[in-house]
């Protein structure tokens, strides 16, 4: 077993790929306002690797304020299919606008022109262009965990240190 969370996460990620499971980007991504309130909502990984791992978002939305107010979040990624599940946890960043113009040209044209005309969450007075902003979440822990019968289930907690990762199994 690969003790960097980020190689076991790519394979797992192409497992469930394999798997067909539907939407395996798919993630529950966890924020809190200033005040500590928390929100949960789907959006979909966009990319994983040394850096953090990827979503989009509109800076305008309730996510992109939530997160300039409280950089902290939280993911949770389950493909049933598969019988895993994988929890990160980290400070959000903005990744940098060339990369964002980058993935914003390989978005259908159609996806486009709606982003374009609609601010999401808020509430709709008219059209307003669309601010589009990446964040990548810098993962400081990683949980894998991987469905087990009578539910005693492998649970591995990876910590980032200075020195990399340090390795903990946690009881189910």
């Amino acid at each position: 077993m690969p003790t960097d969370p980020l190689v076991r996460f790519r394979r797992w990620f192409d497992e469930a790929r394999r798997a067909r499971v539907p939407l395996p980007e798919a993630m529950a991504l966890a924020t809190a306002d200033a005040a500590g309130r928390p929100s949960v909502r789907f959006v979909l990984l966009k990319g994983a690797d040394e850096r953090g791992f990827v979503f989009f978002t509109d800076a305008r939305s309730r996510k992109g304020r939530e997160l300039r107010e409280n950089p902290r979040a939280s993911v949770a990624i389950y493909w049933d299919a598969v019988g895993k599940q994988v929890r990160i946890e980290g400070r959000a960043e903005g990744v940098a606008p060339a990369e964002v113009d980058r993935y914003w040209k390989t978005r259908p044209r159609q996806s486009r022109l709606a982003a374009l005309s609609s601010t999401q969450s808020a509430r709709l007075a008219g059209r307003a262009s669309l601010m589009a902003r990446w964040r990548k979440l810098v993962p400081e822990t990683i949980e894998f965990w991987r469905h087990r019968e009578h539910r005693l289930h492998d649970r591995e907690l990876f910590v980032r240190t200075r020195r990399g990762w340090s390795r903990t199994l946690l009881q189910p």
